[in-house]
């Protein structure tokens, strides 16, 4: 099934990465992890969808994509960065991406974090973050977002890299093999 919802908010969290709230149909459920294909409510994007995780939690009110532009692709990324407040996306029904298996590792480089967003999210409001991990991976200190929101949830258990600076910024010291209890 297609949902047609309204955007209630655009918001740049770095210069290629938006965040996009959405209203949430009425008895619209979905869990952490969990994913939904996506496209623009415009003819010309009828055939081009693209899957996209929640990063909101289903207890919300709204929806939330974390979303990166490809301005080279000219896809419909592109497209959906152009989109602003009262624009609407069509989304299909939720199916499966990652399941929530309670806390872990996770390694993920620029937006590839987006699936661990909702996770992360969802074993914090359950009291059950226990000694999760995030190795969160970037080209440079101005591709990272929601750095705050990590540090909250996870602390010391959280580790920024940074592959294109020389000098790395890193929210804990030492190898990453004691970071990650190998």
């Amino acid at each position: 099934m297609e949902h047609k919802l309204e955007i209630i908010q655009k918001k740049w969290l770095t210069h290629n990465v938006m965040q996009f709230t959405l209203r949430k149909p009425k008895g619209f459920s979905y869990s952490a992890g969990q994913a939904a294909e996506v496209t623009l409510d415009n003819p010309e994007f009828k055939d081009q969808w693209a899957p996209f995780t929640f990063t909101s939690l289903n207890k919300h009110e709204h929806l939330e994509f974390t979303i990166k532009a490809y301005p080279k692709h000219e896809g419909i990324t592109l497209a959906l960065s152009k989109l602003e407040k009262g624009d609407h996306m069509v989304i299909s029904d939720p199916w499966d991406s990652f399941k929530n298996k309670g806390p872990g590792v996770f390694i993920a480089g620029g937006t590839g974090v987006t699936p661990f967003i909702a996770l992360l999210r969802q074993m914090e409001a359950d009291g059950k973050v226990g000694g999760s991990r995030l190795l969160f991976s970037n080209k440079t200190e101005a591709d990272i977002f929601l750095d705050d929101e990590f540090k909250r949830i996870l602390g010391d258990n959280f580790m920024n890299v940074l592959t294109q600076e020389k000098r790395n910024l890193i929210s804990t010291e030492g190898l990453i093999k004691h970071f990650l209890k190998i």
